[in-house]
Formats: structure tokens, sequence, C-alpha cells
């Protein structure tokens, strides 16, 4: 095991990943809130602080296996006017500002060859974190758009299902944790996603 590696890894991705998922959680918190729902904010989600927004396990699992999460922000959907239209504009929100971060990303990404002046000590770390930034964050919104509770899919997918179909999706929920283990463990998981997430990444940065 090369400790300097993982180290190096270490410094490289925690910036990226801690912004993908605190951006994550405040895009949804943000959007409940502006469709009426106070909760997130009462509970101090609101911010850009990542220690209100980290799961130990979601970070462990990303330093591990390259799949993590953040703590779910609260949602009350008792205080929406619509909740069937306004709870899927709260799921969509998540895995969305991933996407634009990811694109922002990779913009950035591009305009480094312009700043000559910038010294390569700094210039190549801060480009690998961009590039690292543009990965991680179509992996958020990707792994977040599986139709799996509690994943932000399986409330997407019941935003635009007929609502007698929205049992059914609701009716998963007790076993979305074992669901996503078991593909996980068969290799089904990554089978779906990796194809999905490498064809965005080099979309993004070929």
């Amino acid at each position: 095991m090369n400790i300097n590696k993982i180290i190096l890894d270490f410094i490289v991705l925690a910036p990226p990943f801690l912004l993908a998922i605190t951006i994550h959680e405040l895009a949804h918190g943000f959007v409940a809130f502006r469709l009426g729902d106070p909760t997130a904010k009462l509970a101090g989600r609101l911010t850009l602080n990542p220690l209100k927004h980290l799961d130990p396990m979601g970070v462990i699992c990303f330093f591990l296996i390259k799949i993590g999460w953040a703590k779910p922000v609260p949602v009350n959907p008792a205080y929406f006017k619509n909740r069937k239209q306004d709870m899927l504009l709260v799921s969509l929100a998540g895995p969305g500002a991933n996407m634009v971060l990811a694109v922002l990303s990779a913009i950035l990404v591009k305009l480094l060859v312009l700043f000559e002046f910038v010294p390569v000590y700094v210039l190549t770390p801060l480009a690998h974190m961009l590039v690292a930034s543009v990965w991680i964050n179509i992996m958020l919104a990707v792994f977040n758009f599986l139709p799996i509770p509690p994943l932000d899919g399986s409330k997407i997918l019941a935003g635009i299902l007929p609502s007698s179909l929205t049992t059914l999706v609701k009716k998963l929920e007790p076993f979305g944790f074992i669901i996503l283990l078991a593909l996980f463990y068969t290799g089904i998981l990554s089978s779906i996603l990796l194809p999905i997430i490498s064809f965005a990444n080099s979309l993004l940065l070929g």
C-alpha cells in the first residue's frame, strides 16, 4: 500500500467531493425553501459548510469504492402547494446542480491553459482537482438518478408517473438500501453506472 499515493489522492479528491455533496444538498434545500418549505433552513442545512452535509459512511464509501453520498437534506412536502410537482423539482435540483458543476469544472479545466502566469506547482494540483470535480459531479448525478429509494431518481420517477403507479415506487422504500447493496456486490451497479459516467466525462473533457 502506497501511503503517499493515498495521501495525494485524498488531497486531490477531498475538496471537489466536499463541494459536490454540499452543492447537491444545498440545491435540494434551497429549491424546497423557495417552494415554501422552511425545514432545511430551520435545520441549518442551507449552508455551504460541508460539515453540515457529511454522511460518514458516504465519505468512507467514496474513498473506498468511488461512490459516495451526503446526509439527505430534510424536506416536508406538506408545505408545498402542489406536492407532486414541487417534490419533483426538489428532487431534480440536487443531480441538476451536480451536472452544472461538472460543466463549469470542465470549462475551467480548458481555461487553465490560458493561465501561463500561474506557477506549475499551483496549476497542476488545481487542474487535477477540476478534472476530478467533473468525474465526481457526474458520478453523483448519475448515481442519484437511479430510480431506487432513497435516491433522487425514485422521487423523480414518482413525480412523473401517474398517481396510481406512485404507490408501487413507495412500496420499494423499505428495500431500497438492500437493492443497492445487491446491485453493488453483483457488479450490476458498476456495469450500469461506469459506461454512462465515462461517456459523459469524455464528452465534457474530450
